[in-house]
């Protein structure tokens, strides 16, 4: 976007959330219109379109992605069309405060694509981001604005790919202006990878030639076309990260970088100190909020800090409901007991500080559709309110893009557990924590365990505990077996702790105000000094040996 149309679309911002419950109502209009001839409309509906009968007729139907599973959404010409509407949305803040990125250099975004696969009717199905990557558009802009050729972003194995885009980000260290990726995990992972690698990638800077390991031809043949012998520059950057710390070394490495962008919210929260260690002093940009499902919000201030994002909501990208939601005392947030009986609220109804769970319907054909985010109002921008985001509904572990909920952990809980019972062993307490100390990171179970009939559990065989890792991550959904076996999820580890642990931990909540009557044990640890209470009786620690794929 040129910098002289940014102002067009701020312009277009303004009205749009001036006007956003009118506009609201001519979305869900034209959606209606458009298709209540469907199968699935005409059962609720009869083929009219009036607003209050979509209410008071058309359920409410439960997410698709909050549990793990992968699931398709549909695109489309619609869609496609809002994905391009919104990107200029998004961007024209960026450009307000930073300039035209553009124009003034190089992006060094690290991005993968993932193999399409085939619906049973002959439809092609892949992620939104390789739809994008396969774009003609994005192939023609690729060579001018990013540092990474097509050939690294589809490349097979993903780090043959990661240590390519990495290696011509720093070929071209000198051009780079903005830094980042989908996911602050990406780009942390990027940074780690970077950490252990950068001695190879400086003796191919200097020689002229990729490391015989990178197989892939595509990568090969995109680096022979720029890669030359460039000894000064390799002895710059061998200089820059030969230190005894890394803090700053995003700025130290590509200098003319104006701000790392990439969502730090939700989940993405855990990552925020270490980028920030690294990246010391450049701004990490949360610019947009979006689902599976639909398009939704801006970030209006891309300058706040990380934590304190608010996404001002789009009311032209899809009709929004809102399930409101309550907070409960303990770690998490509670969903009213029936959505039926609850009301759902309108975009331009919802209440300041009030948590709700997002619900769209949308041009694709979704309709009353709990996307399984819950999100607190922060205020408003005009008339279109401002969310942050809180949580995954029923998601108490995720260390990437996956998410495993409660009922996903205690399924493989159960089946690992069995393992210890004929040797006359009990599984008497487990909670869990995703553990980002290390890049990639780890899911981390505590678990209590009581020897029947006097036995001791330091008598346990250690490579049993290795095995009820390994049948943990067996039993885990398909979308973390993925992840495992692409190195984006490191081994599952299970910490034996010492009898009374759990106890030690209720009086902890207890201390804090939680009614011993009604504690519950959380199913994930968040609080950093329950973390320690565990942690410091830890008296075994367990990996699985292998990916569970």
């Amino acid at each position: 976007m040129a910098t002289n149309g940014y102002e067009g679309v701020l312009k277009m911002i303004e009205e749009l959330t001036t006007n956003a419950g009118q506009i609201q109502d001519e979305v869900l209009r034209e959606i209606l219109s458009r298709n209540a001839g469907t199968e699935y409309l005409r059962g609720f509906l009869h083929g009219q379109t009036e607003k209050q009968l979509f209410k008071k007729n058309v359920p409410i139907v439960t997410s698709g992605t909050s549990g793990g599973q992968p699931k398709m959404t549909p695109v489309t010409s619609q869609v496609t069309k809002n994905c391009e509407l919104f990107r200029g949305f998004y961007e024209s803040p960026v450009i307000k405060h930073f300039g035209d990125i553009n124009q003034a250099g190089k992006r060094m975004e690290l991005m993968f694509a993932r193999p399409e696969i085939e619906t049973p009717s002959g439809l092609k199905a892949a992620s939104v981001s390789t739809s994008i990557y396969k774009e003609s558009k994005f192939r023609t802009i690729l060579p001018k604005l990013y540092t990474s050729p097509i050939e690294t972003i589809f490349c097979p194995d993903p780090n043959h790919g990661l240590y390519c885009q990495l290696l011509f980000g720093l070929i071209q260290r000198d051009e780079v202006v903005t830094i980042g990726s989908l996911f602050a995990s990406t780009v942390l992972r990027g940074i780690k990878f970077l950490e252990n690698h950068w001695q190879e990638l400086c003796y191919d800077i200097k020689t002229g030639r990729l490391s015989d390991w990178i197989t892939d031809s595509g990568c090969r043949n995109a680096a022979s076309l720029v890669m030359k012998p460039n000894p000064e520059q390799a002895d710059l950057i061998e200089n820059i990260c030969n230190c005894k710390s890394w803090e700053g070394i995003i700025r130290k490495l590509w200098p003319k970088a104006r701000y790392i962008g990439c969502i730090c919210t939700g989940v993405m929260r855990q990552y925020i100190a270490e980028l920030e260690f690294y990246c010391r002093g450049l701004p990490l940009v949360s610019a947009f909020y979006a689902c599976s499902e639909a398009i939704c919000g801006i970030n209006l201030e891309p300058l706040c800090k990380p934590y304190d994002v608010s996404y001002t909501f789009l009311p032209n990208m899809a009709y929004f409901e809102f399930l409101p939601v309550e907070n409960d005392h303990d770690e998490s947030i509670d969903m009213k007991k029936n959505d039926e009986d609850t009301e759902l609220v309108d975009l331009v109804n919802v209440k300041a500080g009030q948590c709700y769970e997002l619900v769209v319907t949308t041009c694709a054909g979704l309709y009353r559709y709990k996307v399984g985010d819950v999100l607190m109002v922060s205020g408003f921008y005009n008339n279109a309110p401002q969310f942050q985001f809180v949580e995954r509904k029923n998601v108490i572990l995720s260390v990437d893009q996956e998410k495993t909920s409660e009922t996903d952990l205690s399924k493989a809980v159960t089946e690992a557990k069995a393992l210890l019972d004929p040797l006359g062993f009990i599984l008497t307490e487990y909670t869990s924590y995703v553990d980002t100390s290390s890049a990639p990171g780890h899911y981390v179970l505590f678990w209590e365990i009581k020897g029947k009939e006097g036995k001791h559990c330091k008598e346990l065989d250690p490579k049993i505990m290795v095995e009820c890792c390994s049948r943990m991550e067996e039993s885990l959904h398909y979308t973390y077996k993925i992840y495992r076996k692409r190195n984006i999820i490191a081994a599952l580890e299970i910490r034996v702790v010492k009898q009374g642990s759990f106890e030690a931990l209720m009086d902890y909540y207890v201390s804090k105000g939680t009614s011993l009557s009604q504690y519950k044990k959380p199913s994930c640890i968040k609080s950093e000094e329950a973390l320690k209470i565990l942690d410091s009786r830890v008296i075994g620690k367990y990996f699985s040996p292998k990916s569970p794929l």
